[in-house]
């Protein structure tokens, strides 16, 4: 079985090949296919029909997914989750034709999508805890096509996954989103992308970063220097996904004129924080009484956002008050919490084996 696909974009097409075509043999063994580059297409062939049409959907819907992403490479990841969700769609019963979003709601520059907000396809509109994983496979394909930000570098940011695009939207909707999952799955970048996107909008007027200072095992003893300068250590990933968002000479700026507040979690306490967006990282490292105090420095037109992986927690066995906190708060009206699983994991593909490794030890142990 054989068939033809030709891109009509063919940046995209060299995008996907890679250079001297070094990315076809990883392409070949996602798809189970032999793929032959000619022209600005490929000759898709394989044993089976079911491959070939798996593979020629798939790259339709690169071809509409992606054309509209300038300077915008490929990474496996998104090759691997696009044919998942197109693997689902089959098992589903949903046939063999690609359902795309309607073309108005792609980007949400528009002004029709700006006013509704990050709807990303959801039922009606609305997103609770569960949204995110009851999702079709076609609605979660085109969750992802919504272009949220453009970093300082002119980077435009997308969610690379539907989970993603379930805790972005749940930012832009909700008084407080809590999110939970492993390391790499983007809970502390998207949380400031949109901090900064809700501050540059006029949505709030300021942006407060905030994480609690504690040691992942070891003893950093006693820092020299100013506040600013003991915390920065525990701040560090903080202040990298602000550099990338808006750029390290505005962050400075920002930082002078108040408009932006980076802080240990210990000096929330007795402050109201009012036209704010405040994002509590490493949730996990709280207590229940710190996160108690937290959340009720909500103040008027107020966004917080908490994220925290519940598998590495540094606190003694037994202290940490995140997952006490979701049991407590998750039916609470205008409390979303959203659950990233390893499969969400966008960094290094490893990393999803490396936690997949843990997990399977921790519950065989």
């Amino acid at each position: 079985m054989e068939a033809r696909f030709q891109f009509q974009n063919p940046e995209l097409f060299r995008s996907l090949c890679g250079i001297a075509d070094g990315n076809v043999p990883s392409l070949e063994r996602i798809l189970d296919v032999q793929l032959i580059p000619r022209g600005n297409g490929f000759l898709i062939q394989a044993k089976e029909d079911k491959a070939v049409e798996l593979a020629t959907r798939l790259f339709e819907r690169i071809a509409h997914d992606y054309d509209h992403r300038p300077r915008h490479r490929i990474e496996e990841f998104d090759l691997k989750y696009i044919y998942s969700m197109l693997q689902k769609k089959e098992q589903n019963g949903e046939g063999s034709d690609v359902t795309y979003l309607p073309e108005e709601h792609a980007d949400l520059d528009s002004d029709r999508n700006e006013a509704n907000g990050l709807n990303g396809g959801h039922r009606n509109g609305t997103l609770d805890q569960t949204d995110h994983d009851d999702m079709e496979p076609s609605e979660a394909l085109d969750s992802t096509r919504q272009k949220v930000y453009v970093t300082a570098r002119g980077k435009p940011i997308y969610p690379r996954t539907h989970r993603q695009a379930a805790y972005l939207e749940s930012i832009q909707k909700n008084p407080v989103t809590i999110c939970l999952g492993p390391a790499g799955t983007g809970k502390t970048f998207l949380a400031i992308v949109m901090a900064c996107r809700k501050l540059l909008d006029g949505d709030v007027d300021r942006i407060i970063l905030t994480r609690p200072a504690v040691e992942a095992g070891e003893s950093l003893g006693f820092l020299p220097g100013d506040l600013n300068q003991k915390v920065d250590p525990y701040l560090r990933p903080v202040y990298d996904a602000l550099y990338e968002c808006l750029g390290m000479e505005k962050v400075h700026s920002m930082i002078a004129a108040r408009k932006i507040e980076i802080a240990p979690l210990a000096y929330m306490r007795g402050r109201t924080l009012n036209h704010a967006m405040v994002v509590l990282d490493e949730a996990q490292n709280c207590t229940l009484a710190q996160l108690k105090m937290f959340l009720t420095r909500l103040g008027r037109n107020s966004f917080m956002c908490l994220g925290g992986d519940e598998t590495q927690v540094d606190l003694n066995p037994g202290k940490s008050g995140l997952l006490k906190a979701v049991r407590i708060l998750e039916r609470v009206s205008g409390i979303s919490v959203i659950r990233f699983g390893k499969e969400d994991i966008v960094r290094n593909a490893i990393v999803e084996r490396i936690v997949a490794a843990f997990e399977e030890e921790e519950s065989e142990g």
